[in-house]
């Protein structure tokens, strides 16, 4: 009788923390049901509207989608005011707006992983460390935004509100650095993000890949040239492009704007 104890126990272990794993997914997933349903602020729809003009070119059907995301973002994440900078719902809803249009129809992981944003009041000046072989180097650097792996999203708010007021210049912070996010949900930053079909990954490299190397290579009216530092910068300079500038990319680069069409399950060209 005791070895059998001995031998159930932890199957009963493994049992009792699939259980609490499904009950609190469970939870977490009627949460942000009641979240996404909860009524809309005026004043935050307002703001949407004076700017952020992307906002306003949304589907009245995506508007809503969007504005339920907002409500589970602003649950979810944490803000916090860097240089005396004053975290404010306009801040906080502006932000998120930019952020959960990746997600719109996507699904509803709302970027695991991380849940803190700082907002600096302007762009702010980073340490760099370069290493080759011993030697290090330290450097400083105007950021108007990074993104650390695991760890927090950081804004500079003149740049945020630069970057939704101007939704044609294929330029957005906020776009941009939670691009990276959704790029490293398979723990790795590589450009290469968790697609919904696995038969996607063949054709999503081979059309990266070449438009990757064919922006290092050459210049390119439509791709910021800043997209060629890195796989990952790609990514995310043409998710950028993809939601500001998606007549051109698909006009230029059809192929490349097909498979963002695909991975974001939207179509932008359709707004214009």
């Amino acid at each position: 009788m005791m070895i059998y104890l001995v031998l159930l126990t932890p199957i009963a272990v493994y049992l009792l923390y699939w259980c609490l794993v499904r009950l609190l997914k469970h939870r977490k997933q009627q949460r942000r049901l009641a979240l996404r349903a909860e009524p809309f602020p005026q004043r935050w729809q307002q703001w949407l509207q004076s700017d952020f003009p992307l906002y306003q070119k949304l589907p009245v059907d995506l508007q809503r989608k969007l504005e339920g995301h907002i409500n589970v973002f602003l649950n979810e994440k944490v803000f916090v005011g860097c240089a005396d900078f004053e975290i404010t719902d306009e801040v906080r809803v502006l932000i998120a707006a930019q952020a959960c249009i990746l997600i719109l129809n996507t699904g509803d992981g709302y970027f695991p992983g991380f849940e803190t944003i700082l907002v600096y009041p302007e762009t702010y000046v980073a340490n760099v460390t370069h290493q080759e072989g011993v030697l290090h180097t330290n450097a400083t650097s105007a950021r108007a935004g990074e993104s650390w792996h695991r760890g927090p999203v950081i804004v500079a708010w003149d740049q945020v509100v630069r970057g939704a007021k101007d939704d044609r210049d294929g330029h957005n912070v906020v776009m941009h650095e939670f691009a990276h996010k959704l790029d490293e949900e398979n723990n790795r930053m590589d450009g290469l993000p968790v697609l919904s079909d696995r038969s996607q990954y063949k054709e999503w490299a081979r059309v990266l890949s070449k438009e990757y190397e064919r922006l290092c290579q050459h210049h390119d009216d439509v791709i910021d040239a800043y997209g060629a530092t890195s796989a990952a910068e790609f990514f995310a300079v043409v998710t950028e492009t993809f939601f500001e500038k998606p007549t051109q990319l698909k006009r230029e680069h059809p192929k490349l704007y097909q498979q963002f069409r695909l991975y974001y399950q939207l179509d932008p060209v359709e707004w214009q």
